[in-house]
């Protein structure tokens, strides 16, 4: 589908990205900082639990929603709109951050959880912006415009937690109410600037027949090689999730951080992933994706490993957390693409949301597991990470040797 001034539309599509992505990601560096440093009360001691479980149920309470979220949210792009299922989503979010800024004034965990729960429901929808991006092909590029989405994103999560982490000592409602006011000027943007992109798939089917037969997971039956790609998706995601919720953690325990020093590293971390984008989205896609992932897992790799033993040495720790985003940056620039090149057939919209959906699935996993070995120590944590971004980089290898024209 050719559509009118695609450049604008990429843009008006970043815009949304950023400030969305922006609320996605300041909790990160307060929720370690509210649980474990903060004073003793009924709220970071909900049923006398200890304070790292309370966090780990926080931490995956989020992921939870938008894994349920996400397995739909790219499948109702495909068939109602992607303006149309995007405005829903920023509309319920922007509630959602209201409910968890009231549940932290109240002091009320459950409220809380169940928040953070609601507000993932509908966080899914960055399916719904790869998919706009993957529906500008070939007005523009594929690579260069998932590299120029993803260092946006990137800018997100760097002025997301510098958001969080300065504004939490003006009371921890605040930064979620930031969020909810961020979210209203996504829906000005998005009403005013983007139109309806893509064609919309199975007009003629039942909306529930479609949502039964083209839900993510579904996607997993009609493609081999994208059940392959699931596995080996998933194991990696389990390792970048292993960082990215507990690294706020380390910091707290190995270099006595607070909220606004996390911020600080999260945005350092975000500049060197965002400028990586960039260059890989000025310079285009060259040689082979799945080998030029494969290497940046084996990066990762290296990198958990040797945070594993720096809890003596905090400050080339923290130097390795801000670099390690130099090779998840380039991996997410690549892989998307390549999907949504090789599947495009399976609807735009599908497959990014089961992109989505498998982050998820292994965030929910690492949250809950992960929040059982930090009481025994947060680096067991990075270390399974380790091992499942290695297992990720040997199913890789097995996938690119199942495809000849790759090699």
């Amino acid at each position: 589908m050719q559509v009118s001034h695609p450049k604008l539309i990429l843009f008006t599509v970043c815009l949304v990205a950023l400030m969305s992505t922006a609320g996605v990601a300041m909790p990160y560096p307060i929720l370690a900082p509210i649980f474990v440093n903060a004073a003793a009360d009924g709220f970071n001691h909900f049923l006398g639990l200890p304070p790292k479980l309370l966090l780990g149920i926080a931490l995956a309470a989020n992921p939870l929603g938008i894994l349920i979220g996400s397995t739909l949210i790219g499948t109702l792009s495909d068939r109602l709109g992607r303006k149309r299922v995007l405005t829903g989503t920023l509309l319920l979010t922007f509630i959602g951050y209201l409910l968890t800024a009231y549940a932290l004034w109240s002091r009320n965990y459950p409220l809380f959880a169940l928040a953070r729960f609601m507000t993932g429901l509908t966080e899914g929808n960055v399916a719904v912006a790869r998919a706009i991006v993957a529906d500008l092909h070939p007005q523009l590029d594929r690579t260069r415009s998932f590299a120029i989405l993803n260092a946006v994103l990137y800018l997100g999560w760097l002025v997301g937690p510098l958001i969080g982490g300065l504004t939490l000592p003006l009371g921890e409602a605040v930064p979620f109410l930031l969020a909810a006011a961020a979210m209203l000027l996504c829906l000005s943007v998005l009403l005013l600037f983007l139109p309806e992109t893509g064609e919309r798939l199975h007009r003629d089917v039942p909306l529930g027949a479609v949502l039964r037969s083209q839900h993510s997971f579904r996607l997993l039956q009609a493609d081999p090689l994208l059940a392959r790609l699931f596995w080996m998706q998933l194991s990696f995601a389990v390792g970048v999730n292993a960082f990215y919720e507990f690294y706020p953690l380390w910091l707290v325990e190995f270099a006595a951080m607070g909220s606004q020093g996390i911020a600080l590293v999260t945005a350092a971390m975000c500049v060197l992933m965002t400028s990586a984008s960039a260059l890989v989205g000025k310079l285009g896609q060259r040689g082979d994706p799945l080998a030029l992932a494969r290497r940046q897992a084996w990066w990762v790799v290296g990198g958990l490993l040797a945070l594993t033993l720096l809890g003596s040495l905090p400050w080339p720790g923290v130097a390795l957390i801000a670099l390690l985003g130099l090779p998840l940056a380039v991996y997410n620039a690549v892989l998307p693409s390549w999907c949504s090149e090789r599947f495009a057939h399976l609807g735009q919209g599908s497959v990014m949301g089961l992109l989505t959906t498998i982050f998820c699935v292994a965030n929910v996993l690492v949250a809950l597991l992960g929040s059982l070995l930090t009481l025994l120590d947060t680096r067991l944590v990075l270390l399974l990470g380790a091992a499942a971004c290695a297992l990720a980089a040997i199913r890789l290898g097995g996938v690119m040797r199942s495809l000849p024209e790759t090699a």
